[in-house]
């Protein structure tokens, strides 16, 4: 089995046909979700994944027919259907079907989506400047996980990928760095490890948060602060943050090859012992 769904009450390994025309989610993008992972018979910050679901579902103007505590639950049951330690990517999903131009909140719907999804190794990945933009929270729901920022990230990555590039690298509208195309990013210089502050032009997300914890309890000089492009053209490390991989480094920005450094092997150390934890 490589994938499995919930819905309406049952589990099932087929894709479910859920949207027509008609719905609002179809045409309106009223759509939310987030992503956990399983890996190694752990879980880790599961529960903060359906919390940040449900809070994502009301930022879109929806109601969460489920608590999170129900979520998580079925998160759980759905990964103990697979053989243990297979790693996999959980996907819970709310959305909206009836609606005109808002949706109707009362009647949000429910979908989980688990699949078999290895981690990434420590081969790390390239990335380079985008030409695409974050927006600010006046402008998108960016403090949202929601379906409709995405296509942004789309377009950045496939700009990047046409240029030799895999992943991108994202400003916000005064210029300064925000995060990779679909995680957050960090940087090192001298020691000291830097990543953007939180200004709602991007999701501060949950490895985010969790790794930045880690590093200061651990006495290692961390900066929140505004990051110019200018500034990862001379970084010593630089590193990404999210549910897909947690800790992954970047091995090449723009034509600088990068080392999988202190910092970085430092974080992903940090991270498995408080996932094993």
């Amino acid at each position: 089995m490589d994938a499995l769904f919930w819905h309406n009450g049952q589990w099932m390994t087929e894709n479910p046909k859920l949207l027509g025309p008609a719905d609002h989610a179809f045409w309106m993008a009223s759509m939310v979700f987030d992503g956990a992972r399983a890996f190694e018979g752990v879980t880790p910050d599961l529960d903060l994944h359906c919390q940040r679901l449900v809070r994502s579902a009301e930022k879109m103007l929806m109601k969460s027919p489920l608590s999170w505590q129900e979520i998580f639950s079925l998160c759980l049951e759905a990964v103990s259907r697979f053989p243990p330690h297979t790693p996999l990517y959980l996907k819970p999903m709310l959305y909206c079907a009836e609606g005109f131009l808002l949706p109707q909140a009362d009647k949000t719907q429910f979908v989980l989506h688990v699949f078999v999804l290895p981690m990434p190794g420590e081969q790390g990945f390239s990335a380079s400047l985008s030409p695409f933009a974050r927006s600010y929270s006046h402008m998108a729901p960016t403090d949202a996980k929601a379906s409709c920022l995405y296509p942004n990230s789309q377009r950045a990555i496939r700009e990047a990928s046409a240029r030799g590039f895999e992943s991108a690298v994202m400003l916000d509208g005064e210029g300064n760095v925000t995060e990779f195309a679909t995680s957050n990013l960090w940087m090192v210089k001298d020691g000291v490890v830097l990543t953007p502050a939180d200004n709602g032009t991007f999701l501060n997300g949950i490895t985010r948060q969790r790794v930045l914890g880690l590093l200061k309890e651990d006495g290692i000089p961390v900066e929140e602060r505004s990051i110019s492009p200018d500034e990862l053209l001379h970084a010593d490390e630089i590193f990404s943050t999210g549910n897909y991989g947690k800790v992954t480094f970047c091995n090449r920005y723009e034509t600088r090859v990068l080392p999988y450094g202190p910092m970085a092997r430092r974080a992903t150390a940090l991270y498995r012992e408080f996932a094993h934890g």
